[in-house]
């Protein structure tokens, strides 16, 4: 039953609706609902379709031929068994109307609740003349409760066949068109409620992610990582190179910034003797937004005493391949037009082999990677030649890999918080992995010599801007250096580009449920 047959008399979709409305309100029930206690949830009930029988005169029961519902001549079965009924379980419902069909004293309800749908088949009859009032006032987006016994109609439709009906929620707002539905990007994001009701596959999605979470989560407990929960609000924006939010606290009066990284609080940690800390939580980057970029973002932050970012891989394939099987796909698995395959072991090759392969410039010859960034367009003057090189790395060797593949040994001087290889001080024990030209994860042989540390702050702070992140140099961080920290492995994995990758979704903002928008 769509909006126009639904309203009448000239009025709008929502005036009908509000005359519904009253109309419920003079049966002596609350248009809002109540408790509605002892429900099941669709998908188990669907579970019990096996339970149906069909009883003949005699009292035999017989149980309904799965090749006669499959091919939808259940009727012509029943019919060659003679007089008998069907009858299955008492069962107890609630969910929102998707679909109305209407035919004469009969009506047919399809029902939805977060595991599945059931048709509901509510006969005037069967329900009764005060229910049936009731039943005149339904819309498209009602919440309501049906008790009913389970059965196939006589197509071989699992089907509640309603005795008593519970109103539980008016829906004001006429849905989206059953034809179109809810398309628009920015609307659908801006009203998430209405495209998680509504849109297929995307209630599935965000369920997907929270599954993805859980088994991300209990990876790590299984390996006897501890769960922390570190400062938003630092004073420092430290761990990492981004321009982060700033904020005041008045009490203290005291500038604070909102965190950009958990890097430095669970090195803290470990200094105090918790051996493998995690956190999974919201970082915040005051930077622009593209289908790979949002102000906020969840990160996990791994770190292990005694391990190196050899350790950091082998922990990255297991939370990878575990959060797959949580959401019960393959490990191969769609991206747009193309595929992944997440079979381990994942591909390892250094940052300079890569260098050389897909631009064909020795990266050990500083002039000739000069001369191929400002042939690209950089500007090079005063840049150190790793820098030089990484902007070149960025621009022509991410976007071909296909991966999943590590990428490991970076130039040491653009990692400021990574231990350097003891055989070549010039190379930093750091991977990260590449997915179709997308960086997913982030790792170290972390570096605890204080003394080493201290001065690369000092020489990454020099010539940097005020406003920049990590224009201050972490004094306490260090000192806590100095206290002694094992030497260890640390791991960022970007969480909602993981979830966009295992989801098949091609924007990041169709992975978190309300992403920044502009105001409306």
């Amino acid at each position: 039953m769509d909006e126009q047959e639904n309203s009448g008399g000239g009025m709008s979709p929502e005036e009908a609706r509000r005359a519904k409305l009253a109309q419920i309100e003079a049966l002596g029930l609350d248009p809002w609902g109540h408790r509605f206690d002892d429900r099941q949830m669709i998908a188990d009930v669907r579970a019990r379709a096996n339970e149906i029988r069909f009883a003949s005169e005699d009292g035999n029961e017989v149980e309904l031929p799965a090749d006669k519902i499959a091919d939808g001549t259940l009727a012509d079965w029943l019919k060659e068994q003679g007089k008998g009924k069907l009858s299955g379980p008492t069962v107890r419902v609630a969910g929102r109307i998707m679909l109305y069909r209407k035919s004469g004293k009969t009506q047919f309800i399809d029902l939805e609740d977060w595991t599945g749908r059931v048709q509901i088949f509510v006969n005037q009859k069967l329900l009764g003349e005060e229910a049936w009032e009731l039943v005149k006032c339904l819309d498209l987006g009602d919440l309501i409760g049906i008790d009913g016994e389970l059965r196939r109609t006589k197509t071989g439709e699992l089907s509640i066949f309603a005795s008593k009906l519970t109103f539980l929620t008016k829906t004001l707002d006429p849905p989206p068109d059953k034809h179109s539905g809810l398309t628009d990007p920015e609307i659908r994001q801006r009203r998430r409620y209405v495209d998680l009701a509504y849109n297929d596959g995307v209630r599935e999605r965000f369920m997907n992610r929270s599954k993805i979470v859980a088994s991300i989560r209990n990876t790590l407990f299984e390996k006897h990582f501890v769960e922390i929960e570190g400062p938003t609000l630092h004073t420092i924006a430290g761990g990492a190179a981004a321009r982060p939010f700033n904020t005041h606290h008045n009490a203290l009066d005291m500038p604070l910034v909102m965190r950009i990284a958990l890097e430095l609080h669970l090195k803290r940690l470990m200094v105090g003797g918790m051996e493998r800390v995690f956190e999974l939580g919201r970082v915040y980057r005051n930077e622009g937004i593209s289908p790979k970029h949002n102000p906020e973002f969840t990160m996990l932050e791994v770190y292990q005493a005694f391990g190196d970012y050899h350790s950091m891989m082998d922990l990255t394939e297991a939370v990878i391949q575990n959060a797959i099987q949580a959401i019960g796909c393959g490990f191969v698995v769609p991206w747009g037009d193309k595929q992944i395959d997440f079979t381990p072991p994942f591909e390892r090759k250094t940052y300079d082999e890569l260098f050389q392969t897909h631009t064909g410039v020795d990266p050990t010859d500083a002039d000739a990677v000069k001369a191929l960034a400002e042939e690209i367009g950089f500007d090079t003057a005063g840049k150190h030649p790793d820098v030089i090189k990484s902007e070149v790395f960025e621009e022509k060797v991410e976007d071909a890999l296909s991966g999943p593949v590590f990428v490991i040994d970076y130039p040491a001087s653009i990692c400021p918080l990574t231990k350097r290889k003891r055989d070549n001080p010039e190379v930093a024990e750091r991977f990260e992995l590449f997915i179709h030209g997308m960086e997913l994860a982030n790792a170290y042989t972390e570096l605890n010599d204080p003394d080493l540390q201290q001065q690369l702050f000092e020489t990454q702070l020099e010539g940097m801007a005020e406003e920049d992140s990590m224009a201050k140099m972490d004094h306490d961080f260090v000192r806590a250096l100095r206290n002694g920290m094992p030497p260890a492995g640390g791991l960022g994995i970007g969480i909602d580009r993981l979830v966009m990758l295992l989801t098949n979704s091609s924007s990041i903002r169709d992975i978190i449920l309300f992403p920044l928008l502009r105001g409306e």
